[in-house]
């Protein structure tokens, strides 16, 4: 049996992986503490709430054959700033250690990198953790010039080959959602049941995404059936995820540009991740999806926007996202009060 690896920020696990990395952290760094509650505020704020701490990021948790809980942990932080991802986080339970866990965990989060189209991966490691630092020159990480001056601190970079884009010889059992772009008819087909429950959830969760609340299941169907017109005529496509259970756990689209000096542009609309499935890191990758798609079609240019201090904000400043500028008082959220917009844009290639 393989190592079952997942991705999940709200695994009821996670905070007390997180606790006890940060607690050996302190120590070996001199600055012992006895409990999460004395731990640095940016580090406690991780074991405290880690889907928001890592709501842009990839979460990852390794679970050993037989057991019920994940032992392990890693996250792959989303590029920033032109940066290469960065792993972080890593962590083993010393009583799962030895059995391939943080290999298995490092084999995914580069796999996972690499089909997101990064070049590269980098990581921090305190030069006194032999056993990381061996695991991780093992991998081909190779120290770089440093990006953290703190002594005793190593850099190191690792160029992602295309072959790490292929399935391992021996997969790892994940629970990730599949993402596919849907068709007109498809959209059609969905339109009724998987869309409009997705379209019905986020008003019910306080997303402000054009409708208030209540909103009923038939409005709902009725605005993804117009949504369907769009995509066969060209104007708007439109991304799904689906879980393991083929139920459909997240939808984004891509509008383009009408004018005809806007055809370099397009606006993202209507990311939903449905209330059951967040925390995994699929909004981050379905919106990659839709930028990625872009890109590929000649677009330079993506704008959106978002309801100001909302979870979704993290999100797209996480994903490189610019903010330029709020506008107060211009939509209301669903239960009818104004709020600000923040209006963002995207320079792709």
């Amino acid at each position: 049996m393989n190592t079952s690896i997942e991705e999940n920020r709200s695994h009821p696990r996670l905070p007390d992986l997180l606790g006890a990395y940060h607690l050996v952290n302190q120590a070996e760094k001199g600055t012992p503490v006895a409990t999460v509650a004395e731990l640095p505020a940016v580090y406690r704020s991780e074991v405290e709430d880690p889907a928001a701490a890592f709501t842009a990021d990839t979460v990852l948790l390794a679970t050993p054959p037989g057991d019920d809980l994940p032992a392990g942990c890693v996250v792959l932080k989303a590029p920033r700033e032109g940066r290469a991802p960065e792993i972080k986080r890593l962590w083993v339970a010393p009583e799962a250690r030895r059995k391939g866990i943080a290999k298995a965990l490092m084999a995914e989060a580069l796999r996972r990198a690499a089909a997101s189209g990064a070049s590269a991966v980098r990581l921090t490691v305190w030069n006194w953790r032999e056993e990381p630092v061996a695991l991780y020159r093992a991998l081909g990480f190779a120290t770089v010039a440093s990006w953290d001056e703190r002594p005793d601190l190593l850099c190191l970079e690792k160029t992602l080959e295309e072959t790490l884009v292929k399935p391992l010889e021996k997969p790892l059992a994940t629970a990730a959602d599949r993402i596919e772009r849907l068709t007109p008819d498809e959209v059609r087909a969905h339109a009724s049941a998987g869309l409009a429950a997705l379209l019905v959830d986020a008003v019910d969760g306080g997303a402000s995404v054009g409708f208030l609340a209540p909103l009923e299941a038939p409005d709902a169907a009725g605005w993804w059936t117009r949504v369907a017109e769009e995509a066969a005529e060209g104007v708007r496509d439109v991304w799904a995820a689906h879980g393991p259970d083929g139920n459909l756990t997240g939808v984004v689209t891509l509008v383009r540009g009408g004018a005809a000096n806007g055809g370099h542009r397009g606006e993202i609309a209507r990311l939903l991740v449905h209330r059951s499935a967040r925390g995994r890191g699929l909004g981050y990758r379905l919106l990659a999806t839709a930028e990625a798609h872009a890109a590929a079609s000649g677009l330079t240019l993506l704008v959106l926007d978002t309801q100001t201090d909302s979870p979704a904000e993290r999100l797209y400043r996480g994903a490189g996202w610019t903010a330029a500028g709020t506008i107060p008082d211009f939509a209301a959220d669903p239960s009818g009060v104004l709020r600000p917009t923040t209006l963002y844009y995207k320079r792709l290639g």
